[in-house]
């Protein structure tokens, strides 16, 4: 009698790919068991492999939430065809943008994945997560819905709160910003930021001296600002001189809390640009 109760009163686990996805999950369970967290911080999916414990907890798990193959390549053998797994890109729920060149240039029918930067992405991301944790375990049903309603309030608060910065700073219509790959797209309008054009398509390819030259030749400001995923090499920045850099890991790899980390990459690149 004691085993069954026991056994009933354990949550069934719910899996979620990446590490915003994790941080997204960990506002709607706060005060019951947590998610299991399949890629590691820094592994946003474009990288990493996951181990045969994971591919075990995702056989083992009542759901497993990704956002895709387009972004969570490294785990689309094991997720496309699993009965459980739940890819958030097919959804209608959120705002998409496409993919852009290193001029800046949309490329027609891509998908930029890096939808969670956008604060109202994340808040429809956690209503989405509040469901599935609900039918996962109901017991916790109430609570769930209640942490995505906090969750929408701070990430509200912290939006207001970075929009009402940016309109202080009087006379300042946009904040142009260079990328070292393009990351940042989802994070723009709320903060009046205007990219100019990224240093490469991808973090682990060498930019060509040519888009160096073009960056520059485009340059609107005096002082421009480089937003990287990680510290440049200081040979490179001395190409863009005078730059200022800011390193942002767009999956909030450094952060505890989505949206203090969310608040934090905000003021960091709002100071990089002025």
């Amino acid at each position: 009698m004691l085993g069954s109760l026991t056994l009933n009163a354990q949550a069934a686990t719910v899996s979620v790919s990446n590490y915003p996805l994790f941080l997204l999950s960990q506002a709607v369970t706060e005060g019951s068991p947590a998610a299991k967290q399949l890629l590691q911080a820094g592994e946003v999916g474009h990288h990493g492999s996951i181990s045969p414990g994971d591919i075990k907890a995702i056989q083992d798990s009542k759901f497993v939430v990704w956002f895709g193959a387009s972004l969570e390549n490294n785990l689309a053998s094991s997720l496309e065809s699993a009965p459980n797994a739940i890819a958030l890109f097919d959804f209608n729920a959120f705002s998409r943008h496409p993919l852009r060149d290193v001029k800046g240039v949309p490329i027609a029918g891509t998908l930029d994945p890096h939808m969670w930067l956008d604060p109202e992405n994340a808040k429809a991301i956690t209503r989405a997560l509040a469901v599935i944790h609900s039918h996962a375990n109901p017991q916790y049903k109430k609570l769930y819905h209640a942490n995505a309603q906090k969750f929408a309030q701070r990430m509200d608060s912290a939006v207001a709160n970075e929009i009402q910065k940016v309109q202080q700073e009087k006379g300042q219509k946009a904040y142009p910003y260079w990328a070292y790959h393009d990351a940042y797209q989802y994070i723009e309008a709320s903060l009046q930021l205007q990219f100019i054009g990224s240093l490469s398509a991808d973090d682990h390819i060498a930019p060509k001296a040519s888009q160096l030259r073009w960056l520059n030749e485009q340059r609107p400001a005096k002082q421009m600002c480089l937003v990287s995923p990680s510290s440049p090499a200081k040979g490179l920045l001395a190409k863009l001189q005078p730059v200022n850099t800011t390193v942002q890991a767009e999956d909030m790899s450094m952060s505890k809390d989505f949206v203090a980390g969310w608040s934090i990459m905000a003021q960091q690149i709002r100071r990089c640009i002025s």
